[in-house]
């Protein structure tokens, strides 16, 4: 009998409340927000910063919160909608659009717990960091294999900022790298996210004889277009071979995930600090990839071995080989020379073999 009671004794001691350790309470899930200028689609712009916020939930499952508003106009209405973001408890927000750099600014102002990433832009706070991508390395790569297979290519192009202007002249000396004699033509749209505008932008150069299109612009219309019209087209920001099965030639893509993740990781341990990051093949967040099935492997072998010397250093798309001239015939650059980051982080110029001018 004693040891019987001795035993209930210790069975006690692990079911009675006077016992038991309390378990610790559960740590609130990180709340972030995600602010996207278009509708999400099955590609595009929207849709890579879509994936980078599913690599986070995926990454710090249990850890993070996530939530997104889509469709959001630049100006007024973002200000609105990271505002309300911030305070609905949001403690991390990504606001990837040029045009909501402002409006972070602002309502990081009267929200200095919260940290804010502005994706695109190019001020910081010590709540603003700012991260933006060396698209204009794909996009040399891409003017490579667009000079193997045409002399003459199309650009429909949303706005003349910088980064845009870029990528036209990257791409341009891209083609003339192998092709010295090609010729890209210039059409701007004024808006990042108008299909039925970007799709008559892209008939129109077709019909001015352009072979090949590439395009920086939110939707997939430029694609569907070349389609359509049994031309060849070069993806951006996402593979889209579900809509240009035949047109695509590769696709330059946007690889948001690690960054994210990473950001969101630092506000977790607390390590989050503003900082400015600009990354390219060499980071992982440009890509060159998907080819089509009109793409010969000997022109998709050359691209993908540029692509490894950008990324160790030895092909920079800015490096002059002769002078760079601009397309009204002025030197910009001298031979053997290479354009620094600020001078293309500025860049207000078009390279000779653009045909066009300046939007203003």
């Amino acid at each position: 009998m004693y040891k019987n009671l001795v035993a209930a004794l210790a069975a006690a001691c692990f079911i009675s409340p006077v016992f038991s350790q309390v378990a610790a309470p559960a740590k609130t899930p990180l709340k972030i927000g995600f602010v996207y200028v278009a509708p999400i689609t099955d590609a595009g712009w929207v849709r890579q910063h879509e994936e980078g916020r599913k690599a986070v939930e995926t990454a710090l499952s249990g850890k993070v919160a996530t939530t997104y508003v889509e469709n959001v106009a630049e100006g007024a209405d973002a200000e609105r909608v990271i505002r309300d973001l911030a305070q609905q408890g949001h403690k991390l927000i990504f606001t990837p659009s040029f045009g909501y750099m402002e409006p972070t600014l602002k309502v990081a102002k009267d929200f200095p717990d919260v940290k804010f990433e502005s994706i695109t832009g190019y001020k910081t706070a010590a709540n603003v960091a700012i991260a933006n991508a060396r698209y204009y390395e794909g996009r040399y790569l891409a003017g490579i294999a667009a000079g193997r297979l045409a002399s003459s290519a199309g650009y429909v192009a949303g706005f003349a900022i910088p980064e845009v202007i870029q990528g036209i002249n990257a791409f341009t000396l891209g083609m003339r790298s192998v092709n010295p004699a090609a010729e890209v033509k210039v059409v701007w749209l004024g808006a990042w996210f108008d299909p039925p505008r970007e799709r008559e932008a892209a008939m129109t150069l077709f019909n001015q004889g352009v072979e090949l299109i590439a395009f920086h612009t939110g939707s997939t219309a430029v694609m569907a277009a070349a389609q359509e019209r049994g031309k060849l087209a070069m993806a951006y920001h996402s593979d889209m071979r579900k809509v240009a099965p035949d047109a695509q030639v590769l696709a330059v893509t946007h690889q948001w995930g690690d960054y994210y993740t990473r950001r969101a990781q630092a506000v977790l341990d607390g390590s989050w600090k503003s900082a400015a990051l600009w990354g390219g093949v060499k980071e992982g967040m440009i890509r060159v990839d998907s080819f089509g099935p009109k793409v010969p492997k000997k022109v998709a072998d050359e691209v993908l071995a540029r692509q490894k010397d950008i990324a160790a250093g030895r092909l920079h798309p800015f490096r002059a080989r002769t002078a760079l001239l601009d397309n009204e015939g002025r030197e910009v650059l001298a031979a053997g020379k290479t354009l620094s980051d600020a001078q293309i982080l500025d860049m207000n110029f078009l390279v000779q073999g653009v045909l066009g001018k300046l939007a203003k």
